[in-house]
């Protein structure tokens, strides 16, 4: 069901949902967190389904706060809303802002009144994120902050700008892309023969922060330096491959394919394995699994993306 309140105030929102919970039934008991998506006037659609899918695992309120993508606070203020809940919100209940002029200089006070009470707050940037997400009017309500530097329109200067602005809370989908990647390589350094890596070679396409996310942790993790090779071309598009090389050879794990992988290793015959690309629902739930600050991902963006000195540009043909 979809409720519609055409130039609307955060007053007439809370009771049309009181209103919404007495007639049809729809409750707020159960939920586990607001979460509040920030998003560009016609582009929230995505990221709204990917929150109705998380919020099966995640039941929670989600608040949508889209405004202009230029000139957000010239002209007369309106906000319009919807509100979806039952069979267009998921698990959840959706509220959506469409915010206009004047009214989009204070999203904090839009999104305070319809916060569930003693419920942590997570606010998601799927597209353009603020330069300092922690000191943004959205972010300073909220327990974790997650931004996505692959939407950013550099996503390499993106990456190295969460350098100076991390905070405990901070995460970014670039690093939650990575977690099948890190897990097989842990897995294939945990069998013999357990000889030291010597070299590591990591390669992606220079849109993909999560290469580079990768090689930072994979030489604060061995402590030895990383190769990264970021590709550029219409061929390139996403991590490639990781190579690590001991004195019997390289371990490599290649995913040259959607979805799959080839591992090879000296003296063993090849694996495929699945290495999916992880859609914007599965990352989205597994960052909403935990509220306390990732200190992993802190530590990789503060001190081994910095220590990551070694990275190398190569155009791919047509």
């Amino acid at each position: 069901m979809i409720v519609d309140l055409p130039n609307t105030t955060t007053a007439k929102i809370s009771k049309a949902l009181v209103r919404i919970r007495e007639e049809g039934g729809a409750v707020a008991l159960g939920r586990v967190l607001t979460l509040i998506i920030a998003s560009n006037l016609g582009q929230e659609e995505e990221a709204i389904e990917a929150a109705n899918d998380a919020s099966r695992e995640h039941p929670m309120r989600v608040i949508v706060v889209s405004t202009q993508e230029h000139d957000t606070t010239s002209g007369k203020a309106r906000v319009d809303a919807e509100i979806r809940v039952g069979g267009d919100a998921g698990a959840s209940e959706v509220i959506v802002l469409r915010v206009y002029g004047e009214a989009a200089a204070d999203p904090e006070s839009l999104v305070t009144g319809l916060l569930l009470s003693d419920a942590p707050v997570v606010a998601w940037w799927p597209g353009t994120a603020p330069a300092v997400p922690s000191d943004s009017p959205l972010g300073r309500i909220a327990y974790r902050r997650i931004t996505d530097a692959s939407a950013q329109p550099d996503p390499q200067a993106a990456l190295r700008q969460l350098c100076g602005s991390y905070r405990p809370g901070d995460t970014d989908f670039a690093w939650t892309r990575l977690t099948l990647w890190r897990a097989q390589l842990a897995a294939v350094l945990d069998q013999p023969p357990y000889e030291p890596i010597i070299g590591i070679q990591v390669i992606g396409a220079a849109a993909s922060p999560s290469t580079t996310l990768l090689a930072a942790w994979l030489q604060m993790q061995l402590q030895v330096p990383v190769e990264c090779k970021l590709t550029t071309g219409p061929l390139a598009n996403g991590l490639h491959g990781v190579h690590l090389v001991r004195a019997s050879g390289a371990i490599s794990l290649e995913r040259e394919v959607p979805d799959i992988a080839t591992l090879s290793q000296p003296g063993q015959p090849l694996q495929d394995l699945t290495l999916k690309r992880r859609s914007l629902r599965d990352c989205l739930a597994d960052e909403l699994r935990r509220l306390d600050p990732d200190e992993l991902y802190g530590e990789v963006i503060t001190r081994g993306l910095p220590q990551l000195k070694k990275v190398v540009s190569q155009e791919t043909g047509a």
